[in-house]
């Protein structure tokens, strides 16, 4: 693997009149936490969609783990683990039936499996809700489970596209200490999150996407210093606009 884990050229994606993505080049290093933020329909969720191979760019190239997205999907999805925007588990099915059919599905072997369950259980807190249906589980724990489906098999390099909504604090909180643990085992992770103080605690660098272009990339600090403002928020809110955005 090189030392990009990630490797973005001239990515453009359009959606008929739409241009989503337009003309993004980015590396992130292997071990890098990084955040892509901006507002809503600004192109985020496509580009991490592209990424992990669910839909094609119209031009450019994406290179994940040094295989092409495009050409060698199958190498990317063993490297890669993602916990979507809309929260993913099958309702009828308990906490634990749920990460087992996961585990399966990623052809793990049962001590593995039940090690990684346990532990990422308790790490979210969901220990005591294993043998409960997911169905009843309310909307902050079904993140926690949805992030534990998409880390099962402990994969290189993780995408979380806003893995803490709807959460309270206490659990969005227990849910950074668990992403630090992630980067400190040497994960790289892609993050995208609305929680401009999350981005700040969490990131090494960040990548500011609006109306489908990066507008801005560095460290936290950096943004915060280059701009002149007081935090990450502040920066986010001068490089985009105070407009009321509608999704795309």
């Amino acid at each position: 693997m090189s030392e990009s884990a990630i490797i973005i050229e001239d990515l453009v994606k359009k959606f008929e009149d739409v241009i989503a993505v337009d003309d993004v080049n980015l590396q992130v290093a292997n071990g890098e936490l990084f955040g892509l933020l901006g507002p809503n329909g600004a192109g985020k969720t496509t580009i991490i969609n592209i990424l992990c191979g669910l839909i094609k760019p119209t031009s450019g190239s994406a290179i994940i783990g040094g295989y092409d997205v495009q050409n060698e999907p199958m190498k990317v999805k063993e490297l890669i683990g993602v916990c979507i925007q809309e929260t993913a588990v099958y309702p009828y099915l308990t906490g634990a039936e749920n990460v087992n059919l996961f585990g399966d599905l990623h052809v793990m072997d049962s001590e593995t499996l039940k090690a990684r369950r346990t532990m990422l259980f308790e790490k979210m807190g969901l220990t005591s809700e294993a043998k409960r249906r997911a169905g009843k589980y309310s909307g902050g724990m079904k993140r926690r489970l949805s992030l534990i489906l998409a880390l099962i098999h402990n994969p290189q390099i993780a995408f979380l596209d806003e893995p803490t909504v709807a959460m309270d604090p206490q659990s969005r909180h227990a849910v950074w200490d668990f992403i630090k643990d992630l980067k400190n085992e040497g994960k790289t992770i892609i993050l995208t999150t609305h929680y401009m103080e999350e981005a700040e605690e969490l990131c090494d660098r960040i990548g500011i996407i609006d109306h489908g272009k990066l507008i801005a990339l560095g460290s936290p600090k950096v943004l915060i210093s280059n701009n002149l403002v007081k935090n990450l928020e502040d920066v986010f809110i001068k490089l985009t606009g105070r407009k009321i955005r509608e999704e795309v």
